[in-house]
């Protein structure tokens, strides 16, 4: 083996707008939204297609339409034939898994530089027929078309919702939604602090998009047959609710309502509240639909390089990956899980928390995000809403606003880093931090040249 000591360099990046789901990008598949990013980072950053030595793409979502889909990107967008392809699964922080196994693989001595980020179209998760081949309803496609009427009959058979299925922790037997409602309610979270910060992350985003930052890295995404869209589409969907914060009160809580009350929710996951029971016409519930993150489609890319090769091929710098985390927690309070990876990157990076400049955290949901800041200051001293409070955490808003397309969301935190501190001269060192269902969390931290 061939390890070598490298510095790590992360070069330009792009990636496409983050559709809504079922709205102006559902229609195309998720390799074609990845195959769109990585050709629109080529153009920009005027790379030689030859130099890559590979491609790490995260997607959660996979299925059979493209297997290995970084394989499938690889050859629709005439890389390398002889490139490294990889696509990697590790929910929501799939892309910054991305991220790591291209700084990997050049430490490994397999490559000098690789395209590293991710995909989703959560328009197209299919709904998919479970059970066994050896069912008789289920020997061959041709039966399961003959038998189709009865199916839902058969014992043997199930017919699943992947999405759902997929945003349900199989151990603990709880949804993402609801892990934030267990976190909202062991944390003392209200519904009105996490309406004010959901409210905020729509008017940053906005903002943003509107005073020129996003296009810096965003390529508008045009498909076939006249489909596309220019710019991020759901904080523009909602942005009546910035000048109304008002109508965020408007949203029913999702486990704390008519048809399934509070009461219900603790019935089914009190356990999991630690130290706060349930008390009658006291707890209220604080997850809805506004105080949490779209769903969405959407693709990212980034050139991960030595530093060497970056500068043989003449290709903008814009920051060296110093270390990361990923530490991994119980799956029903995996919203907290960024605030036990960033210890573990800015130790490897060597730097303190006080020193970060810009922090870019994942929005799954508001309650989750403000119970990072309750457990990151209270276990490890770190001030999360500080820098919140003063512009440099998710300046240009998050996850909430922009929409969440899971295998994308790693690379699209990290463009959000890149391009924010690259505005600021005084900036020095960043990070990147996100949960993943399951209790996996994952952090990285860079410094700008």
């Amino acid at each position: 083996m061939f390890a070598e000591s490298k510095k790590i360099v992360l070069c330009s990046g792009c990636r496409t707008p983050i559709g809504h789901i079922s709205r102006s990008l559902s229609g195309v598949k998720p390799e074609d939204l990845m195959a769109a990013a990585v050709e629109a980072l080529v153009k920009r950053a005027g790379l030689p297609k030859e130099a890559v030595d590979g491609l790490f793409a995260g997607w959660v979502g996979q299925s059979f339409s493209a297997p290995n889909l970084a394989r499938v990107t690889v050859t629709k967008t005439g890389l390398p034939e002889k490139a490294q392809a990889v696509t990697v699964q590790n929910n929501c922080i799939s892309s910054i898994e991305a991220v790591a196994a291209a700084a990997r693989a050049i430490l490994a001595g397999e490559g000098e530089l690789y395209l590293a980020g991710g995909t989703e179209c959560m328009s197209r998760m299919p709904y998919t027929i479970e059970g066994s081949r050896a069912a008789k309803e289920l020997r061959s496609l041709d039966v399961v078309k003959a038998k189709w009427a009865g199916l839902l009959e058969s014992p043997q058979v199930r017919v699943v919702d992947s999405m759902e299925e997929g945003l349900t922790d199989p151990v603990k037997k709880i949804n993402m939604a609801a892990t934030a409602e267990v976190c909202a309610q062991m944390l003392g979270i209200s519904r009105e602090e996490a309406d004010k910060y959901a409210h905020e992350s729509f008017r940053r985003s906005v903002e943003a998009w509107n005073a020129g930052f996003y296009p810096s890295h965003v390529e508008p995404f045009k498909a076939e047959g006249g489909a596309g869209l220019d710019k991020d589409e759901y904080p523009f969907l909602r942005e009546d609710l910035i000048a109304k914060p008002q109508m965020f009160g408007k949203a029913p809580a999702l486990f704390d309502n008519s048809v399934y009350p509070l009461r219900s929710f603790y019935h089914d996951f009190g356990g999991l509240v630690e130290g706060r029971p349930f008390q009658e016409g006291v707890s209220k519930g604080s997850v809805t639909l506004f105080n949490s993150c779209g769903r969405s489609d959407g693709a990212a890319a980034l050139i991960v390089s030595t530093d060497e090769k970056a500068k043989a091929l003449n290709l903008e710098v814009l920051a060296e990956i110093k270390g990361w985390g990923f530490h991994g927690n119980n799956p029903a309070y995996m919203g907290l899980s960024p605030a036990l990876a960033a210890p573990l990157a800015l130790k490897r990076a060597g730097i303190g928390f006080d020193q970060l400049d810009r922090v870019e955290l994942h929005e799954p949901f508001a309650a989750t995000v403000l119970g990072i800041f309750k457990v990151g200051k209270e276990r490890f001293g770190h001030d999360w809403e500080a820098k919140y409070r003063a512009g440099l955490l998710n300046p240009n808003g998050g996850s909430i606003a922009l929409g969440h397309p899971l295998g994308a969301t790693g690379a699209r935190l990290m463009l959000n880093l890149l391009y924010s501190m690259k505005l600021d001269p005084k900036a020095r060192y960043g990070m990147i931090a996100a949960c993943a269902g399951g209790g996996m969390g994952g952090a990285m931290v860079i410094e700008k040249p």
